[in-house]
């Protein structure tokens, strides 16, 4: 039993993104999907499935790492991912105090009231609410 499923997701593709692999897998929930479908947009990731898995009831989430450069040059460009808010401490923010990650070079993860978005979607929108991870 995982108490942490969001760290556990981003450990996931942090090992992944260190030991040079292509795609990760991990259980589904919808708050994963959202965050994958962020990582996506912001160019982090090259694509994400949910495929059935072994059990019935039970899906899994499959991510393809995105990699610059050629064989022997190839870089992630993902090069790094940080939980802020844990179940044993929340960290929530307003709209005026979203964080800049790497003075805009990086993206925050929101969930906010209107939905799991980027800091950035957040300050247009004019909300804040529960910063989840930093990515760079």
């Amino acid at each position: 039993m995982v108490n942490d499923p969001i760290a556990d997701m981003l450990t996931r593709v942090r090992n992944a993104v260190m030991a040079g692999q292509a795609q990760v897998a991990m259980p589904n929930s919808k708050i994963k999907v959202e965050i994958a479908k962020i990582l996506k947009d912001e160019g982090f990731l090259e694509s994400f499935e949910v495929v059935d898995g072994e059990k019935v009831e039970q899906k899994i989430l499959r991510i393809k790492i995105k990699y610059v450069g050629e064989r022997r040059e190839r870089r992630p460009v993902l090069s790094g991912i940080e939980r802020v808010s844990t179940p044993g401490r929340r960290i929530y923010t307003r709209k005026m105090d979203i964080p800049w990650v790497l003075s805009g070079l990086g993206v925050a993860i929101l969930s906010t009231p209107k939905g799991v978005m980027t800091g950035a979607r957040a300050r247009q929108l004019g909300v804040g609410g529960e910063i989840l991870c930093k990515v760079w």
